[in-house]
């Protein structure tokens, strides 16, 4: 078996091929992130550009056999912080695509002036092991959670409090800056490695707001007095799987619930519209998110482990 490494292809026939190709692994080794073809195509159409992002499949006699996400961290207030997330098919393991993938990755990441390279690393004996051969070391962990929304039970709704209101993301089709702003505050304040700083609100509706997966109507924003004060952004894929994107609330109204409240919305949408399982991802070290998530009756799914290498 001959493997080999590249950048997918950009002509309309072959590239439909790789994105399925790319999406399938991605589901294979990672369930519990959301991906089809068309996010695949949207991510690589909407990178921004200094991000130098990259996307990368390993090919072994004509199937896609592993994948790499490469970039930087171009929202970070620190330079040089780059990223290599690489999942190599379960059935495919042993075959060295892992390891031209990641030199491949490496290799573009110098080039592009990152000092390190931070990378996801599934929390699996063999990976753990690739992971630290390749001169990377440990950091934090963070946990994918399932909720079984087909057989399930959600907590009920509840009216909101006084002054609190439950509104569809939709509302925001049109002007979504007071979602931007709210976003950004809740990120930056979020749990990592490396920190974010969301300013570009062009680039933020283009990636974000607009992204194939997202679902405005599903989206939930939870008002104060007429402001945005807590959402939970919704993300599905078409068949039945959804997916929260993010979840947070503003630093002035934390405590009070808005968070949990306007998930619980979010989820009841998402079940009225046929979704049948949910997933969810947190930082091992987010307990507030995590009890919430347990509330609900979200189980561990799998594991992941923040993995960082200096390049030099």
């Amino acid at each position: 078996m001959t493997v080999i490494v590249r950048a997918l292809r950009t002509d309309a026939v072959t590239a439909a091929a790789d994105d399925a190709g790319f999406a399938a692994v991605r589901r294979a080794c990672v369930p519990a992130m959301l991906a089809t073809p068309e996010s695949v195509s949207f991510d690589r159409a909407h990178a921004h550009p200094d991000s130098s992002y990259r996307q990368l499949i390993a090919e072994a006699d004509g199937e896609v056999i592993g994948t790499a996400q490469v970039g930087i961290a171009y929202d970070s207030p620190e330079p040089g912080q780059g990223f290599a997330n690489v999942y190599v098919h379960p059935r495919r393991l042993g075959t060295g695509a892992g390891t031209l993938l990641l030199r491949t990755a490496e290799e573009h990441l110098a080039d592009a002036g990152a000092t390190t390279v931070y990378s996801w690393v599934l929390d699996e004996p063999a990976n753990l092991a690739f992971a630290a051969r390749h001169g990377y070391r440990a950091s934090r962990r963070a946990h994918f959670l399932r909720l079984d929304l087909a057989h399930g039970t959600l907590p009920p709704r509840r009216e909101p409090p006084a002054g609190v209101e439950l509104i569809s993301g939709s509302v925001y089709a049109d002007d979504a800056r007071p979602l931007f702003a709210l976003d950004a505050e809740t990120v930056a304040d979020e749990p990592g490695d490396v920190a974010a700083e969301f300013t570009d609100y062009e680039h933020w509706l283009a990636e974000t707001w607009h992204h194939p997966l997202v679902s405005q109507e599903l989206t939930t924003v939870a008002l104060v007095d007429g402001r945005p004060a807590a959402f939970s952004l919704a993300r599905t894929d078409g068949a039945g799987r959804y997916a929260s994107g993010m979840t947070g609330t503003a630093r002035a109204h934390r405590g009070r619930g808005l968070a949990k409240l306007a998930k619980n919305d979010s989820l009841h949408r998402a079940r009225a519209a046929g979704c049948t399982e949910a997933f969810t991802g947190n930082d091992a070290g987010n307990e507030p998110m995590l009890a919430i998530n347990d509330w609900f009756g979200y189980q561990v799914c799998g594991t992941e482990v923040r993995h960082v290498r200096d390049l030099g």
